[in-house]
């Protein structure tokens, strides 16, 4: 009995432990910051033209942010994947924005789950990691969205301040929005005015509130959760 008990406890202390994970379950819908003192600036449906010089202020400025990127809807991923490998080394988020920007509501199961999975062999092939947090087109999380997502192990990203670029909001429209506090802002990259204004003045913005600008992940204090194992590399360079 003495040797049984034993056997079981060195057999328990050889199996692998389990780290709770910091940041929300799978399958949640998240709209702001939780860390105080912290902003997400975030930037959807890239990788675009003015991607770089967002980076490049947003770097500058000893700041951080979340790309939602997709895999062709303004080109092909693979296309711009130096731009993507740059970006994730300098500690900015990249995370899912699906395949090709469909309405995920208007999706079966397997259709959502195909949006997925395609952009998440792309991210392997590209950056060797699988993201673990994603914004659905248009922030719409109707119809099997959830369900389907958290059986994916995807976090749901929508916002609680929407700049209203994509709408043609001027830039100083969009700044009126601004308000201290620990927001999830939705920008796009694939607007010229928010590469050349909004950007940039947010960040200046930001700093001059003394905000800490960080990607989704940390304002949510699951900094290191940002991904997960990557999914098998096919070599593709094209879509």
């Amino acid at each position: 009995m003495h040797f049984s008990i034993l056997l079981l406890a060195s057999l328990a202390a050889a199996l692998p432990q389990t780290t709770p994970q910091a940041g929300p379950a799978p399958g949640t819908i998240i709209t702001k910051c939780t860390s105080p003192n912290t902003i997400a600036l975030t930037f959807d449906d890239g990788p675009w033209t003015y991607h770089p010089s967002i980076v490049t202020a947003l770097n500058a400025a000893g700041a951080k942010a979340t790309f939602f990127v997709t895999g062709t809807l303004y080109n092909c991923i693979y296309s711009q994947a130096s731009v993507l490998n740059a970006t994730f080394a300098a500690g900015h988020q990249i995370a899912s924005h699906t395949w090709d920007h469909k309405g995920l509501n208007t999706l079966s199961a397997a259709e959502i789950t195909t949006q997925m999975t395609k952009l998440e062999t792309a991210f392997s092939n590209i950056l060797g990691v699988k993201p673990t947090y994603m914004r659905p087109p248009n922030g719409n999380t109707g119809g099997q969205t959830v369900s389907v997502l958290k059986g994916l192990g995807y976090r749901l990203v929508t916002w609680d301040i929407d700049s209203g670029d994509w709408n043609k909001e001027s830039p100083e429209s969009s700044e009126r929005k601004l308000t201290v506090g620990p927001h999830i802002i939705l920008m796009h990259e694939t607007i010229p005015s928010t590469a050349s204004t909004l950007a940039p003045w947010t960040i200046d913005w930001a700093k001059k509130n003394n905000l800490k600008m960080v990607t989704v992940a940390e304002c949510l204090g699951d900094k290191d959760g940002a991904y997960t194992t990557p999914v098998a590399k096919t070599g593709a360079k094209s879509c």
